[in-house]
């Protein structure tokens, strides 16, 4: 063998040997934390919890490289991914209340409204008539079940973040036509960046520990659903498939029985929704499987971003088999791409957060499919611009569903975006005294102190830019068609 070969040998070793240190620190690590409890309860949902974050960082320590190799990447095989219109085309099943009542509806109720400057879990925030996420998904479910004669019940997938709040909030539905489950994702701690061991000295939520824990992505479900118990509880009564979806994503609905029973009669064990959004699906090793832009060399982002080669992409809305996650889950196969997420402290410490995708996992399921669904069905609400669409007159409102209006003359929806003044729901609704009529804009951006008047109406192309130290007033009344509006206006009480 040559110096060389020896050299390369024993780097691997010693590469190895750090490896198998700093997973045996970490471990030592989670068992001081395990002992900082005196509650057999929480200590015994803790060492789940760990059991979990171990096995993810252990595979997070053998990443060599990248997660997919880019030459071996193929687009999915035509018969992989149906058009929507094919599976609607079948219409209902004859036994559309049987297939139905195999269904659970599970919402991902983790998230935060922070990012819109509101305080407790986004699902409690006001979307539509006083209506939150939670009462839409609530009214939905509710409707199919009075149509139906059907018991499909709402599961949500809580974070330590939004489970107090939740289900104090959930008393409000116990006389609606719906029986609601929760139960929460695992709560990981955060690695600090250099020496990748947790910052929390305690398992309490208290002071500075508060930062030391984070939910691990939505990939989690499948481990959480099955360690609390709740997924061997929904087959005993029957149920054989849930639809996933982010509960702010309001076109993810469940839209009669067809999925269902497309997965009952065809032997698929997942569908996973895809349209020209987030991740693409691809076919890698034969199998179908879910490529998201972190795993993407820098080399080929460009290629990833066009619409050229990857046509579709995913709306992490699934369609899946309780039996085959019960399975994989037993036979420790599920398999998820590390997602490394770097956070910053607020006291300035750089941290890790290892998580994962729910997506991710359509590559362990035998028999996959993906459904090439329409726009209509992917509407998450992610900032204020989306909340302006879904506020206005471009939707209706029926029984917790938004569907286009149709009084508006094509399909597509406006691009919105408004500036950094509208971030926070509240300022973004004491800039409105109405909601403008937009049923026949196109493109609206809007920069600055600006504020609207009662029924203004917006057209075409309208871009709206008050610059530092001026404000706009667009006046009561107002119709804006295919203009730019600039400098100071401002409307004063005489």
């Amino acid at each position: 063998m040559s110096y060389k070969g020896v050299a390369k040998g024993g780097m691997a070793q010693f590469q190895e040997m750090m490896r198998q240190q700093l997973e045996s620190s970490m471990h030592t690590e989670l068992e001081k934390l395990l002992d900082t409890t005196t509650g057999e309860a929480e200590r015994e949902v803790s060492r789940k919890d760990f059991e979990g974050f171990k096995n993810l960082f252990h595979r997070f320590l053998q990443v060599k490289g990248p997660s997919v190799e880019w030459i071996k990447i193929q687009r999915p095989p035509e018969d992989s991914i149906q058009p929507f219109d094919k599976i609607a085309a079948r219409g209902l099943p004859d036994n559309v209340a049987d297939s139905l009542n195999k269904l659970v509806v599970v919402k991902l109720n983790g998230g935060l409204g922070t990012s819109m400057g509101c305080k407790g879990p986004k699902s409690l925030i006001s979307v539509r008539n006083e209506n939150t996420f939670l009462d839409l998904t609530v009214q939905q479910i509710e409707h199919l079940n009075k149509t139906y004669n059907t018991d499909v019940p709402l599961v949500l997938m809580n974070s330590f973040n939004t489970d107090e709040d939740t289900k104090k909030i959930l008393q409000k539905y116990t006389h609606h036509r719906v029986k609601i489950h929760t139960f929460n994702q695992s709560r990981y701690p955060r690695i600090n960046k250099e020496s990748l061991l947790p910052v929390s000295t305690n398992l309490s939520m208290n002071g500075q520990n508060t930062e030391g824990w984070y939910p691990p992505g939505h990939g989690d479900i499948y481990a959480s659903f099955y360690n609390s118990g709740l997924l061997d509880q929904l087959i005993v009564q029957g149920k054989e498939y849930i639809f996933v979806s982010n509960i702010d994503n309001l076109g993810a609905t469940v839209c009669g029985g067809g999925p269902v029973n497309h997965l009952h009669t065809s032997n698929v064990s997942i569908i996973a929704y895809s349209n020209p959004q987030g991740g693409t699906l691809i076919q890698y090793d034969g199998k179908l499987r879910l490529l998201e832009i972190a795993q993407v060399p820098k080399a080929h982002v460009d290629e990833f971003k066009s619409v050229s080669k990857f046509k579709i992409f995913n709306t992490n809305n699934l369609w899946i088999s309780l039996a085959a996650i019960k399975r994989l889950q037993e036979q420790k196969a599920m398999d998820l791409e590390i997602i490394v997420n770097p956070k910053t402290l607020d006291g300035g410490q750089n941290v890790v957060q290892l998580e994962t995708a729910v997506g991710a996992a359509i590559k362990c399921f035998d028999n996959a499919l993906g459904i090439n669904v329409p726009r209509s069905r992917f509407l998450p609400v992610k900032t204020t611009s989306d909340l302006l669409l879904v506020m206005s007159n471009l939707y209706s409102l029926e029984a917790g569903s938004l569907t286009m209006s149709p009084k508006r003359e094509f399909p597509t929806t406006p691009h919105v975006k408004l500036g950094s003044s509208f971030t926070k729901v509240q300022e973004y609704v004491n800039r409105f005294e109405s909601i403008p009529d937009m049923l026949e804009l196109d493109h609206l951006t809007v920069s600055g102190d600006v504020t609207f008047g009662k029924n203004v109406s917006l057209k075409g192309t309208v871009i709206i830019i008050a610059n530092h130290g001026d404000r706009i007033d667009i006046p009561a009344g107002s119709m804006l068609e295919n203009k730019i509006v600039s400098g100071n206006l401002r409307i004063m009480d005489h």
